[in-house]
C-alpha cells in the first residue's frame, strides 16, 4: 500500500470497527446485507473524525420546496433534475464528530413513529451497524427541533442507553421559540405544524435537564463550534468543524437541493423565509470563498462537496468519494 492507501485504511477503520465495514476485508462467511446502498460515510477534517449518516428519506411534495416559486418554473427545474413534479424524497443526513476524547452527534434524525415516512427515521440501527455506541456520545449539537432533527433521541429506550452526563447543545433562542410557536410566515402540509409542536413538547419534557444553551455561538470540542444563524427557525444554527487547515460546515436546514440554482425561492418549513434567503447566501458565499466542505441535512446523501460561484448563483461541486 502507499502511504495515502494506509492513512485512508486506518481513518475507515477508526470509524467503521465492525470488519464487515473495513476496505480490503471480506465480509463473514454468510453475512447478509440488508441494504444495496452505503449508509454512512467518514472522512476527516484535520485530526477530527466525521462520520455522515443517512437517517433514510423523507417523501414531501415538491411545492414545499419552493413555495414563493412560480409552479411552471419550479415544475422546470424539477424535470431538468430528472426528478418528479409531484413528489420529492428529502435525504436526512445527520454526523458523528470525534475530537479529542469526545464524540458529538450532530442531530438525530426523525425517529420511527411515523408509519407514513417507512424509509426514514434509520440513524438508531445505521449509528450501530457503523459500530458507534449511544453511550460513547458525549455531546449532541441540534441545529434545531424539528421533528426530523430530534425525533432519533424519542425513540423508545433511547434515553436509557445515553450517558446520564450527555450535554444538549442548542441556541437559547430555539428553545424559547418552542415554547409558543409561530407558524404564521411557513407554508407547510396541513397536518405537520401540530406533529411538529408537541414533537418539540415531548423533546423538551424528556431532555430539559441535559440542555446546555447558548447565545450565539459555543465550542463543543476543539476545533467543533456551533454558532446561531437563524431563518429556518429563530435558533437554526450550523457547524462549523476545523482542524489542520481542513474546513467543513454542516448547514443543518439552512440549504436545500434548489438552493444553489436559486438561493432566493423559500422553503415551506422556513419561519423566516427572507431571513433563511440571506442566511443562505451568506453561507453558500463564504464556502465559495474559503473553498470550505459542506454538508447539510436534505442535500443527496453523502452530501460532501464544495460550492462555485455560478453567476447571480451558486453551483454545487459534489467531492469525490473517498474509496
Amino acid at each position: 500500500m502507499t502511504k495515502q492507501q494506509n492513512a485512508l485504511a486506518r481513518k475507515n477503520e477508526s470509524m467503521n470497527p465492525d470488519p464487515a465495514a473495513q476496505p480490503g476485508r471480506p465480509a463473514p462467511a454468510g453475512a447478509m446485507f440488508e441494504e444495496l446502498v452505503p449508509s454512512r460515510y467518514a472522512l476527516r477534517i484535520g485530526e477530527i473524525d466525521v462520520l455522515v449518516v443517512s437517517d433514510g428519506v423523507l417523501p414531501l411534495p415538491t411545492a414545499t420546496l419552493a413555495t414563493n416559486a412560480d409552479p411552471a418554473v419550479r415544475a422546470a427545474w424539477f424535470a431538468d433534475m430528472f426528478l418528479p413534479a409531484d413528489a420529492f424524497d428529502w435525504p436526512l443526513n445527520v454526523l458523528v464528530l470525534r475530537s479529542g476524547d469526545r464524540t458529538i452527534l450532530v442531530d438525530a434524525g426523525l425517529g420511527g413513529e411515523y408509519p407514513g415516512f417507512p424509509r426514514a427515521g434509520q440513524f438508531p440501527q445505521r449509528l450501530e451497524a457503523a459500530g458507534i455506541d449511544l453511550a460513547s456520545v458525549t455531546d449532541v449539537v441540534l441545529t434545531h427541533m424539528h421533528m426530523d432533527h430530534v425525533g432519533g433521541l424519542l425513540v423508545a429506550g433511547m434515553k436509557d442507553r445515553l450517558r446520564a452526563d450527555l450535554r444538549i447543545h442548542v441556541a437559547a433562542a430555539e428553545v424559547e421559540f418552542w415554547a409558543a410557536p409561530d407558524f404564521s410566515h411557513t407554508d407547510m402540509p396541513s397536518p405537520v405544524p401540530p406533529v411538529l409542536r408537541s414533537v418539540a413538547k415531548r423533546f423538551l419534557n424528556t431532555y430539559y435537564s441535559h440542555l446546555r444553551t447558548f447565545e450565539e455561538a459555543f465550542e463543543v470540542a476543539p476545533g467543533v463550534v456551533v454558532c446561531r444563524t437563524g431563518g429556518h427557525t429563530p435558533g437554526h444554527s450550523v457547524v462549523h468543524v476545523a482542524s489542520g487547515g481542513d474546513r467543513l460546515t454542516f448547514a443543518g436546514d439552512a440549504i436545500f437541493p434548489v438552493g444553489f440554482d436559486h438561493p432566493d425561492w423559500h422553503n415551506g418549513f422556513e419561519h423566516d423565509p427572507e431571513e433563511s434567503v440571506r442566511v443562505r447566501v451568506d453561507l453558500l458565499r463564504e464556502a465559495a470563498a474559503t473553498g470550505a466542505l459542506l454538508v447539510a441535512t436534505h442535500l443527496p446523501f453523502p452530501s460532501v462537496g464544495r460550492v462555485a460561484v455560478d453567476g447571480d448563483a451558486f453551483r454545487w461541486v459534489a467531492a469525490f468519494w473517498d474509496y
